[in-house]
Order: structure tokens, then C-alpha cells, then sequence
């Protein structure tokens, strides 16, 4: 055990260092661990056990409760999910989930997104939003919780959760970055391990964490697998080694719900709150009386103890949440206008696939909708637990990350809204029955065709599927759907919505399919959205967050039975396919536009130097890490007709002297929204961190020598400009 580290309080310099960013209306680390000291001398033995001790299942208003601390002033500490909105509340948003936020490459509205969460958050008196969700990172296509995070890349991910915990922290919410570690599957979560090597452990899944350290995030939830055979909620070198020492983390570490499984080993392997307390029965208690015992046994420091309560304690000044908090209230209408940014989210997010000029739609005279995913679930849009189900449209994927709707704009809706604007007669055909599409899809100018692909959390099955996907199709016969229709209509528009990637080739080989709309996960707004792009209010913009492979076999990982070794190591989703030069069906980083873009002018700066980090730790690592040491820009220019965004993307070529790594890596991006004939220049600043390896005997961050490839383009596989960085 490594006792001493699991108490790491970084110097008062690098504290000093650490101070929130400007404008956060946050205080900083070391004045907020000052007052959980101050705090800390007024408080019994058993008000610091009750302090990092759930109450138990159900015992409270929110999913984790804690118990209130009179002494100090401290409450009852409400924790509620999660990453897309306030699960059970009755007057919140049903915001996008974290992968079509992802699939916008939009800064601005990622992090207005999460800032409209943490004040949702915040007027329902919740203190702490299990939120954002980092892992699955996505190296499985099937993988059931994808659709929470934010892609298969790290530095994407990483991106978005820095603009998501300081979006939700600036309400003054404890935002929590989950699930830590490796959780990649949800077969067997409970039981595998998850075996990772140390460079694919930092330079992949450790890595948006870092980010999320970095952004001063209060909390990290540890997660129910094993990693390299210790539970993660007991892995000394996940809690305290990497994550407390390495990455300077200030705050507390929550298990996942009932993740814990022992008293002693979570506690000194560095674990600081238990929750909800108890298991789902309610029995189980593994700290509060136990810990009591343990600590007085001498099993559990005293100074133990004090570091998981101090930790709590600070998050909570560090948030400012000691002065005029509100009561908690999940039944608060607290949506206010955050309708707008679910709407833009799902509209920045969709993806144009293909487009053989049929769209954007030009006032049609007769549209067939059909799918039974056109419309909302007859039974009730909320009639499924957790979103348990696939029926009706598909805004989310089930389990604890979904929330409830406050309405739902099914597709249909508000294709008959528009329709009716326009004088175009709209015909419907709401089953996914093939031999019901006829009457529909007779004489209609274009035929849209509505297709699902669902996920979810373990603990619920539907269909078959127990969290994760059985297999890469589409959902209720989607290709034999599709092909029903296109046998009557030449002119079939398809719109996916969908957890993840699903294979296409049975659809694509269709020559009356004519445009392929990934629409993605669009939560309340859904219909509203895919108007905007179909009718062309707004140019698509979105690009993917995942490689949709043209078979299943050409992704290298799988859901596994029992442990996973992650033998492919670095080589994930594009990593993988780029190294053993597969061709995608649509790569990485690709989506159409109604507009053409053209990329001109690179220009590279750098004052890199080779060799490993020195900077002394900050949360997020070494302090030198973060500091931009390139600059990449290019100037893009709008070429067509309409007004149009375009995500500029750069990935890094390592040169020779780097042990072996994929072939590209990205490492900046660029949104840029121009008007017909109008130019921007994209600007890529690359910090130490992103040109550099981890270094397994060093055990440090390494910039090598020679000369990295530069490349900026569309996708990770449309690439319009290269350079070079030379660094000595």
C-alpha cells in the first residue's frame, strides 16, 4: 500500500498555480483546502465517517445522498445523475447526450451546453452532477455507454471535457468525471478486469481525465471493473498512483454505485465517498459503522480518514457552495431557454453521409415519412424506465445517463409542420413493416426513411441487447426497410439515429438511396433539428466522432467474456484502421456540407524542445505540459454557394525516433462558419502534451526528435495540407 500518496495535497506554490481559470467565479485549491482544515478541527470522528459515507440506497431525495454536518453548516449533499440532464427531474431539459455534442467539433456549444446543465443542476439544489462521462472511451463499436462520452479519440474527448466540467462548475455545481477506468464494456462489468499497459493506459484512456483534472474538476468516479486485476475503486495505482499523484488531483474520489467491495482496501487504495452507502437491497454497509471500526482498529489511518473528508470538504468551498445553495428540489422548472442549445446541438451535430444532390429539400410535393421511429413512442415518451426500450424516436440510450422528456419534437412532427408551411402533402407510414410501406412511399417525391440503432447500461436488456449491441445492424429489419421502399421510390432519403456506428453496405447498395442523414442522439428537440439541415435553414456541419467500417470484422475489438486484455493498445477505431490501412466507410472526422470548402496556406511555428516534461505537478500533470509550444494555422475558404461551417482538423505524424504509434493522431481542430466566398484562418495551437509519447521506463511525458508530419484536412483521411515540425 502506498499510504503516503493517497493524501497528496500539491505545495502552496503549485496550489497557487492551480487557481481556477478567470471568470469561473470559482475560488482556487489552496483557499478552499484552508477552510476544509478550518472546517476539518470542528468535526467529530463520526461526522468525518458520515461525511464520505452515503446513507444508503433510497434513503434520500437524489441518487446519493450523504448526511448533513450541523457542526459546520454543511448539508445533506445531494448527488444526482448525470451527464445529459437531471435524471428523475420533472421540470428539466433532455439535452443532447455527450456524443452528439461531440459530433458538433463546437467549443461554444459544447460548453453552453454544460453550463445550462450545471445551472439546471443548480436550481434543483443538486450539488454534485455525475457528469461528464469520459469512459467508455469507445474502442468497442458495440460498447453499450458510448453515446455517453464524447468519441473514440482522446483529444477530442479531452476538449470537450474541459469545456464540460467548466462549463457545469461555473454554476457552481461539483462536476464529476466518470467512469474511471477502462470501462469499456457492460458484459461482465462487475466482474472483469480490464488489462491495460501503461503507454495505452496514459496516452488513451488516461488522457481525457487529465483534461478533466486540469479544468479543476471536484470529483472522479471510480468504476466497477477490475484494472489489471485490483477493483478499480481499489487500485492503488489508478486512485493514487496516477490519478492523485501524477495528475495532481485535488479533489475527492466517489465509487460508482456499489463498486465498492471491501472496507479497509478502498480506504487506504485511496477512495474517498462511498455511494449510494449500501447495495441496492439496502444492505451491504461497507464504511460508515465499518469504517468506524476500522479506523479506531487501526486498519484505517486516522489521517486517512481526515484526507477523504478534507477532500470532500474542499470541493465543496472550491465551488462556493457554503453560502446560499439552493434547497434541494427535483420537481423545479428549471428548462428556462436551453431548448435553443439542445436544438443547435442536435442540429450541428448531424452528419451528412451522402448526397446525390437530393438535399437540402425544396418544397416537395409529397413526402413519404416512414419507420416507426418517426414518431414518438405511442406508449408515452417517458412510458420506459430509464429509456429501456426502442420504440418511437430515439433521442437517447437507456439507462442511468438518460433523463426524462419534457416533450419530445418526434421527426414527424415537425416535417408535418413544415410540410404544411409549404404545401407539401405529407404521407405516413409509422411501423417498420415492409409490406406497409407501399402506400406511403406511391408518388412521393422523396421518401424519408427513419432507422435506429440502441445501447445502453447493463442492468437493463432490451431486445436482446444487454447494454451493449450484438451485433453492427440496423434495428427492427432497418435494411430490409430501407430496401422495401427503394424498391418503389427513387428518391429515398435515410436518417440514422443511432448509439454508434452501424454497417451501411446493404443500404449503400441501393442506387434509389440517394442521401444518407446520420442524425445521431438528439434528445428533446430531435425533430426540429433534422428539419433545419433536411430543408437547409442550416448547412450540416457535423463530423464523426467513429469510424463506420464497411464490415463488422474490420473493427479489431470486441465485447468480450471475462477479462480484456486491450491488445490492441494504441491502435483504436482510426488509430487501427489507418495502421493496417483498412478503407473505412466513412472515416473518422468526415461529414458533408452544402457547401465546398478549399484549404490553402499552411503555415508552422514551434519552439519545441526535445526530451521529457520537467514542470513541477499541477492539477493535470506537469505544469509544462500544457503549455502551447506549436502553431499551426491554414486558411480556409468557403467555395460554394451557402453559408456553411467547416471543422479544420490536424493530426500529428510522430517521427522515426518515437517508439512505433499510429500513423496520424489528432491533435487540433478548427470551426470555422463562413459565408459564400468568405475565408478564416484555422489556428492549431499544440501544447508539449500533444507532441508528445509516454515513456514506459521513464515513466514521464517525452517530446522525441526529428521531424513530425503535420497534416490538416476534412477528416483523418481527407487531407488537403502537410508540414513539418522539426524539433531538436
Amino acid at each position: 500500500m502506498h499510504l503516503q500518496t493517497s493524501f497528496a495535497v500539491l505545495s502552496a506554490a503549485s496550489l497557487a498555480r492551480a487557481a481556477a481559470p478567470i471568470g469561473t467565479g470559482l475560488g482556487d485549491w489552496a483557499s478552499a483546502y484552508s477552510q476544509a482544515s478550518a472546517a476539518l478541527a470542528k468535526m467529530s470522528q463520526q461526522d468525518k465517517v458520515n461525511i464520505v459515507s452515503g446513507v444508503g440506497w433510497d434513503k434520500g431525495p437524489c441518487v446519493g445522498n450523504t448526511s448533513p454536518i450541523n457542526s459546520i453548516g454543511y448539508p445533506q449533499l445531494c448527488l444526482q445523475d448525470g451527464p445529459l440532464g437531471i435524471r428523475f427531474g420533472t421540470g428539466t431539459t433532455a439535452f443532447t447526450p455527450g456524443i452528439q455534442a461531440a459530433s458538433t467539433w463546437d467549443v461554444e456549444l459544447i460548453r453552453q451546453r454544460a453550463q445550462y446543465l450545471g445551472a439546471e443542476a443548480k436550481g434543483c439544489g443538486v450539488h454534485v452532477l455525475l457528469g461528464p462521462a469520459l469512459g467508455a472511451l469507445g474502442k468497442i463499436a458495440a460498447g453499450g455507454r458510448n453515446w455517453e462520452g464524447f468519441g473514440v479519440d482522446p483529444y477530442l474527448a479531452g476538449i470537450a471535457t474541459k469545456e464540460s466540467v467548466e462549463g457545469i462548475q461555473s454554476a457552481g455545481v461539483q462536476a464529476v468525471a466518470k467512469h474511471y477506468i477502462a470501462n469499456e464494456q457492460e458484459l461482465n462489468r462487475e466482474t472483469m478486469s480490464s488489462n491495460v499497459d501503461d503507454r495505452t493506459m496514459h496516452e488513451l484512456y488516461l488522457w481525457p481525465f487529465a483534461d478533466a483534472v486540469h479544468s479543476n474538476v471536484a470529483s472522479v468516479m471510480c468504476s466497477y471493473n477490475k484494472l489489471n486485476g485490483s477493483w478499480a475503486c481499489e487500485s492503488d495505482k489508478a486512485q493514487n498512483q496516477l490519478l492523485k499523484t501524477e495528475l495532481g488531483f485535488q479533489g475527492y474520489i466517489v465509487s460508482d454505485w456499489n463498486a465498492q467491495h471491501t472496507t479497509n482496501g478502498a480506504a487506504n487504495n485511496g477512495m474517498d465517498m462511498t455511494m449510494p452507502g449500501s447495495d441496492f437491497n439496502g444492505r451491504n454497509v461497507l464504511w460508515g459503522p465499518q469504517l468506524n471500526n476500522a479506523v479506531n482498529g487501526g486498519q484505517v489511518q486516522r489521517s486517512r480518514l481526515d484526507d477523504m473528508a478534507k477532500r470532500i470538504l474542499a470541493a465543496w468551498y472550491f465551488l462556493g457552495q457554503n453560502k446560499g445553495y439552493p434547497a434541494i428540489n427535483l420537481r423545479a422548472n428549471v428548462q428556462a431557454n436551453h431548448k435553443e442549445n439542445v436544438r443547435a446541438v442536435a442540429r450541428d451535430g448531424i452528419v451528412l453521409l451522402k448526397n446525390d444532390g437530393i438535399l437540402p429539400l425544396k418544397k416537395p410535393g409529397k413526402i413519404a415519412v416512414i419507420g416507426s421511429s418517426a414518431v414518438a413512442n405511442p406508449k408515452g415518451i417517458n412510458s420506459c424506465v430509464d429509456k429501456g426500450c426502442n420504440e418511437g424516436a430515439l433521442g437517447m440510450g437507456w439507462g442511468s445517463g438518460s433523463v426524462n422528456y419534457p416533450y419530445l419534437v418526434a421527426p414527424y412532427d415537425a416535417i408535418r409542420d413544415r410540410a404544411q408551411r409549404d404545401g407539401t402533402q405529407v404521407a405516413l407510414s409509422s411501423t417498420d413493416n415492409t409490406g406497409s410501406v407501399s402506400g406511403a412511399a406511391n408518388g412521393a417525391d422523396v421518401a424519408l426513411v427513419f432507422i435506429t440503432a440502441n445501447s445502453g447500461e447493463g442492468y437493463i436488456k432490451v431486445e436482446g441487447h444487454n447494454g451493449d449491441r450484438t451485433h453492427l445492424d440496423p434495428w427492427h429489419n432497418g435494411n430490409q426497410l430501407v430496401q422495401a421502399v427503394a424498391n418503389i421510390n427513387k428518391n429515398v432519403v435515410v436518417v440514422v439515429h443511432s448509439t454508434g456506428a452501424i454497417i451501411l453496405e446493404t443500404i449503400l447498395a441501393l442506387p434509389n438511396v440517394k442521401a444518407i442523414v446520420w442524425a445521431g442522439l438528439p434528445g428533446q428537440e430531435s425533430g426540429n433539428a433534422l428539419v433545419d439541415v433536411l430543408y437547409g435553414s442550416t448547412s450540416p456541419s457535423g463530423k464523426l466522432v467513429y469510424t463506420i467500417a464497411k464490415n463488422a470484422n474490420d473493427y479489431n475489438t470486441r465485447v468480450v467474456n471475462g477479462d480484456d486484455n486491450f491488445g490492441e493498445g494504441l491502435y483504436i477505431d482510426y488509430r487501427h484502421f489507418d495502421n493496417k490501412n483498412i478503407e473505412p466507410r466513412y472515416e473518422f472526422g468526415f461529414g458533408l456540407s452544402y457547401t465546398n470548402f478549399t484549404y490553402s496556406d499552411i503555415a508552422v511555428t514551434s519552439q519545441a524542445k526535445a526530451g521529457p516534461a520537467t514542470g513541477a505537478t499541477i492539477p493535470g500533470g506537469r505544469e509544462d505540459l500544457w503549455e502551447t509550444v506549436a502553431t499551426v494555422t491554414a486558411t480556409i475558404t468557403n467555395s460554394g454557394g451557402v453559408d456553411g461551417a467547416e471543422v479544420a482538423q490536424l493530426y500529428i505524424t510522430l517521427p522515426s525516433s518515437a517508439p512505433a504509434a499510429p500513423p496520424r493522431q489528432l491533435r487540433g481542430f478548427d470551426k470555422l462558419k463562413l459565408a459564400p466566398g468568405a475565408s478564416g484562418t484555422a489556428t492549431f495551437n499544440l501544447r508539449r502534451r500533444d507532441l508528445s509519447y509516454w515513456d514506459t521506463r521513464a515513466q514521464n511525458w517525452v517530446v522525441p526528435s526529428g521531424s513530425f508530419g503535420v497534416s490538416v484536412g476534412a477528416s483523418s483521411r481527407d487531407i488537403r495540407l502537410t508540414g513539418t515540425i522539426s524539433v531538436s
